[in-house]
């Protein structure tokens, strides 16, 4: 046997060869990868239809990679990855299900792309989905090994002796994306055991490296303070399966985090869509130099490890398999369209009220107060969960004070604080939820929560639905909202409606303290993402008119399920037979403008509190607005195209007949942000005047 190559950068680590049966599986699957590329090319007008990328020049350190990874790991492969998966043990005719977008598809059921994995099978690592935005991945995966480490350190985790690992696999060109930053900062900042596989093929479809980027991944690496960094041949599989035997070493020994820098050729176009050939030019010839494949054919040969005839029959085997498999793929049965809305969400844990709302003696609580219990009862009631954004952990609790003391008595382990990284914030809950760990997180401000939202409706939003049911998402985002005295542009602000446009989330919002604890622990229990929007204005019950939001305190395990709206306020029934009442349909503050108005209208207002904005109890509208005949939408919110507008068009289309006025809503003025100065808030917001003055007319129609 001949030397083994030239090691990769880490002097310090052994030099680890492969065993001589992994070499020769590793061309035999290198050759099937190539032979996928092969296949897709020549039949592009079928298997084009439906976008594509290959491994085509990355299959060396992919397939290292992956005979390193165990049942008990978990993986982020991108969209490259194929060879990954065919390292992993999933057939061709598997992935080629997913090709077609087949039925059968064992990642999706034919929702989304190739390369694009979700799996949960004995004997594989855990894949969770993740969506095909590039870079994104980084932050669920980091969460996933903040995860790991949060169970590790809770005597929680059955599979602690294998000592799990993260392996998130990326390209070089999405190193410059600022979300992977932030899963740079935590993963060194909380030491989490995460491998950050770059395949650097120097190409981002047609930008080259050099216009991409001042230093490449290893080098920008390099900022990051307790991130253990090598850089390997990508394309020598020797080299790549050493290296990233050290990487994993190190990532299991020591549960700190890796980055291994891996150059590649980039054989293969971009995608199925971008054609190499329209801005390649000599390029490719140059990178096929390099070609994993004809390396390892030599050294195999070189080191005596095989025959010519023995590799020959090895690359035979793998073109029989992928013809034979594309032949059964391609005959294979297509999803019914009968499921399409299959899997939007998981089935709810909770669909009945259950505990005391109001127990004997129970004192009155405000809506803060209320919150801080009921997730203070979740600490101490699942071990599983955890808490953390800006400012909740240490000493303040919050700024609204709504975590005080909880770090002090669970830990900085559970109630931590985070760097100024909203996308982080939202984003690794999703990684959280795959390893077992149940997060509540919070955004400080819903002006804040922009930067949050690629991962919300990438990454969390989408799970449930492209993984087929298999990965959906629990994750509680609490989200301070709405404008009281002065809060100004950045601390004022409403987001209901462009939550509501994100399917495959769900969106609360409560409006008094016992509907805020019952709410609160529904939306944790719940197996999918919950953002809970709460109105900073309501949480002391200092706005003059809110008083009604102290509530008596329901008793511990208090739960009320998500999408039932409640009357808030009853109209008198003889007022209501003789036609002379309305309903104002509304939710949050609106709640307490409408009370406030209402008394210049004794007994003529019902109020239904909508409580749950996603999934929304529509039945309860319908039946308030054919028993009453005429209905006002109060929103918070700037009116135009919000969701108080689509909700009035919803019931001028299924209760026409039943009205005795059009629908009318109210909602603030159609302004980019809310004013600082109290008279231009005033003035730009609704309030119980605006509301009395429409109700007025709507009752006089």
């Amino acid at each position: 046997m001949t030397t083994p190559p030239t090691p990769f950068s880490d002097p310090a680590s052994p030099f680890t060869v492969p065993h001589p049966d992994t070499q020769m599986r590793a061309y035999r699957l290198m050759h099937t990868a190539a032979e996928l590329a092969r296949l897709y090319e020549e039949n592009k007008a079928v298997t084009a239809r439906y976008v594509h990328a290959t491994a085509r020049g990355h299959e060396a350190v992919q397939l290292a990679a992956a005979f390193h990874l165990r049942p008990t790991d978990y993986a982020a492969p991108y969209y490259r990855d194929d060879a990954l998966l065919l390292g992993l043990g999933l057939q061709p005719y598997e992935l080629m299900l997913q090709l077609l977008a087949k039925r059968d598809d064992p990642f999706s059921g034919g929702r989304t792309y190739y390369g694009h994995p979700s799996l949960r099978r004995e004997g594989f690592p855990i894949i969770p989905h993740q969506s095909s935005a590039t870079g994104m991945q980084a932050i669920p995966a980091t969460g996933m090994a903040h995860g790991i480490k949060y169970l590790e350190s809770q005597g929680l985790l059955k599979t602690a002796d294998q000592r799990p690992v993260v392996l998130c696999s990326i390209g070089d060109g999405a190193m410059t994306e600022g979300e992977v930053s932030e899963a740079l900062q935590m993963a060194v900042l909380h030491q989490l055991p995460v491998i950050f596989l770059v395949q650097d093929n120097d190409w981002g479809i047609s930008a080259t490296g050099q216009e991409m980027r001042a230093m490449n991944a290893y080098e920008f690496a390099a900022g990051f303070k307790g991130l253990h960094r090598l850089k390997i041949d990508g394309a020598d599989f020797a080299v790549s399966y050493a290296g990233l035997a050290a990487a994993f070493a190190h990532a299991r020994d020591t549960r700190g985090p890796v980055l291994v820098h891996a150059t590649c050729p980039l054989l293969a176009h971009h995608t199925s869509g971008v054609r190499r050939e329209k801005y390649r030019g000599d390029n490719i010839t140059q990178h096929a130099t390099n070609d994993p494949l004809p390396r390892l054919h030599r050294q195999l040969l070189d080191m005596g490890l095989a025959t010519e005839a023995e590799l020959d029959h090895l690359a035979a085997q793998a073109r029989t398999t992928v013809e034979n498999d594309y032949q059964r793929a391609l005959q294979a049965a297509d999803p019914d369209p009968a499921t399409f809305a299959d899997h939007e969400f998981a089935p709810p844990t909770i669909t009945e009220e259950a505990g005391e709302r109001s127990p004997a003696g129970a004192e009155k609580v405000t809506m803060v107060d209320a919150a801080l219990h009921a997730v203070d009862d979740i600490l101490r009631e699942f071990p599983e969960a955890l808490f953390y954004g800006q400012d909740v952990g240490g000493a303040l609790g919050g700024v609204f004070r709504e975590a005080a003391l909880l770090a002090q008595k669970y830990g900085a382990q559970r109630v931590f604080n985070t760097p100024i990284q909203e996308a982080y914030i939202v984003g690794s809950t999703a990684g959280m939820a795959a390893v077992g760990a149940k997060a509540i997180v919070e955004i400080q401000f819903a002006d804040y929560i922009w930067p949050g939202l690629n991962q919300l409706v990438e990454e969390l939003s989408k799970s449930c639905y492209l993984s087929n049911g298999q990965f959906p998402v629990q994750s509680l985002i609490r989200v301070p909202v709405g404008a009281y005295g002065g809060g100004g542009p950045y601390h004022s602000g409403s987001v209901e409606s462009t939550l509501l446009n994100i399917r495959g989330i769900k969106v609360v919002y409560p409006s008094n303290a016992a509907d805020m604890k019952g709410l609160l622990r529904a939306a944790f229990l719940d197996p999918n993402p919950v953002v809970l929007l709460e109105h900073k204005g309501l949480y002391w019950s200092k706005v003059p008119g809110t008083e009604d939001a102290r509530t008596p305190e329901p008793a511990t395990g208090y739960v009320l399920p998500l999408g039932q709206a409640a009357i808030a306020q009853p109209a008198d029934p003889e007022q209501t037979r003789r036609g002379a009442t309305c309903v104002v349909v509304t939710y949050g503050m609106g709640v307490y403008w409408a009370k406030t108005a209402s008394q210049q209208f004794p007994g003529r207002v019902e109020i239904l509190d909508l409580r749950t904005l996603n999934p929304l109890d529509y039945a309860a509208v319908e039946r308030a607005v054919r028993q009453h005949s005429k209905v006002l939408v109060l929103t918070e919110e700037p009116l135009l195209n919000s969701f108080a507008e689509s909700l009035a068009g919803r019931i001028q289309r299924t209760c026409f007949q039943h009205l005795d006025a059009p629908v009318f809503t109210l909602g603030a003025a159609n302004l980019p942000a809310v004013p600082l100065n109290v008279a231009l808030e005033k003035q730009m917001l609704p309030n119980a005047e605006k509301v009395a003055k429409t109700l007025g007319e709507l009752l006089g129609w």
